[in-house]
Parts: structure tokens; sequence; C-alpha cells
């Protein structure tokens, strides 16, 4: 019943930047967690960022130059993507996992956003 959409995605230069937004949608439990992953070409799906409560965490290759964080909407979160490289290029997909409530354990994904570095 929960659905999430993002939004932000597209082309931009490297040194650049971007900011993706996720919208959750539906009965969620106060308890949960939200984080971005991303799939490149020819690579694993790997956690961006996620944010429970007041704690982020991020993967290395992106710690000082991504910054998830709540915006103003309930159940929203962006990810503001600065200094952007090639490598970052990947569809970049919204998650949401309940940790409380009947629905633990329960997580969604969105449908993605492709992120394109390039000059």
């Amino acid at each position: 019943q929960v659905q999430l959409v993002e939004s932000g995605g597209g082309l931009v230069q490297p040194g650049g930047s971007l900011r993706l937004s996720c919208a959750a949608s539906g009965r969620i439990d106060p308890i949960y967690l939200m984080a971005w992953f991303r799939q490149g070409p020819g690579k694993q799906r790997e956690m961006v960022a996620s944010i429970t409560g007041g704690t982020t965490n991020y993967t290395d290759s992106v710690k000082g130059r991504f910054t998830i964080s709540r915006e103003n909407a309930k159940n929203t979160v962006a990810l503001q993507m600065d200094s952007l490289r090639p490598e970052d290029t990947a569809t970049y997909y919204c998650y949401l996992i309940e940790l409380g409530g009947i629905n633990y354990g329960q997580a969604y994904w969105g449908k993605g956003t492709l992120v394109t570095v390039s000059s």
C-alpha cells in the first residue's frame, strides 16, 4: 500500500549538482528507514545513503559530496548530489522499510530515476 515516487534525475555536467526527491504515500508506520540505492552500468545495486530518525549513513564513495535529508513534506526525502562524477551515472532508486508495527520488515522500492553525468 506504500508507493514511492522519485523525481529530479537528468543530465548534468561533471562537477555539477543535482537534487533528487522521493515522496512516499500510503499508510506508513512512524518508525521507518528511507534510503537511496543506485545501479550503474555493469554494476550491482548499492546503497548510497540512508536516513532513519536523525541518523544518516553514506557509502564511502559519496561521503562529503551527497547529503540525504528530509524535506518539508511528510515522508519525503531528498538526496543533494554535489561534485558529481561520471562514475555517479546510474539509475537511482528510493527505498523504504518499515521498522515498527504489524508490517515490520516490509520494504518498498520506487521505479527509479536516471542520473547521467557527462560532458
